[in-house]
């Protein structure tokens, strides 16, 4: 792999969709990453930190025999939103797909509104919401010109039964979810714009064994869910649910019913 953002392989397809995943190095955004290019996409693979982690799933993209893009940026500066969307396109010829994953989450401090703190605010809301809209906007006239456009928003499914101790995290959350909605109007029909919704899909590393163990035993499903099963999700909206738009999906192992 010759830096950052060189293509890595090439496509056994002439003609691949294109995808740009926030957050891709790790955890949930590295296996939709890995799903969409298993389900036939090139995948430009945004990462913050993560850069080990970002080569290697760039690699296991082009172990899939399709083509890999590495960009970085912080997702706090919205200079760098528009330069992902267009590193993205120049790379990989375009663009069909955005997955809005990266997200920001607070587990060290409460998050409530009796500890208020602005900064903190600002920060889930410019990173979990802001962003999102940001790289839409950027993305849309791309997406409008390819084959079945689709943006993806990583929303929460706690949004529901919000948490005491997450006040600004949900609240943007909870935003995403609307902005899903609203843009499924706004750029239709060339484009659909659908939500994914994970429970227990991956813990905060934080999490004691007692604290996994508790949330467990409240999922009807009796186990926690993984990266996989979000991105399975995500990788069937991309390529089957083609009459689906302006959808928040739940996939919680049927938290929700309780």
């Amino acid at each position: 792999m010759e830096g950052e953002n060189a293509a890595l392989g090439e496509g056994t397809d002439t003609s691949p969709r294109v995808a740009l995943v926030t957050g891709a190095s790790r955890r949930v955004g590295r296996a939709i990453a890995l799903a969409l290019a298993r389900c036939g996409h090139d995948v430009a693979v945004h990462y913050r930190q993560s850069h080990e982690e970002a080569v290697e799933t760039g690699r296991e993209i082009e172990s899939l025999g399709r083509r890999a893009v590495l960009i970085h940026g912080d997702l706090l500066e919205s200079s760098s939103w528009g330069r992902i969307v267009a590193e993205t396109v120049e790379a990989l010829d375009g663009l069909d797909v955005l997955i809005n994953n990266a997200s920001a989450f607070l587990t060290a401090e409460p998050d409530t509104i009796e500890a208020f703190d602005e900064a903190l605010w600002e920060r889930m809301l410019r990173i979990n919401l802001i962003a999102p809209a940001g790289l839409a906007h950027h993305a849309a006239p791309h997406l409008r010109k390819g084959r079945d456009g689709l943006i993806v928003n990583l929303c929460d499914a706690a949004t529901d039964r919000p948490w005491k101790r997450h006040l600004a995290y949900q609240s943007s959350k909870a935003g995403l979810a609307c902005l899903t909605r609203t843009l499924a109007r706004t750029l239709a029909p060339e484009v659909r714009v659908n939500g994914v919704a994970p429970g227990l899909a991956v813990f905060p590393e934080s999490y004691s064994a007692m604290q996994r163990d508790r949330l467990t035993r409240q999922v009807p499903l009796g186990r926690a869910g993984s990266p996989e099963d979000v991105a399975s999700m995500v990788c069937h909206l991309a390529t089957s649910c083609r009459y689906v738009t302006g959808e928040i999906i739940r996939v919680d192992g049927g938290r929700g019913l309780t």
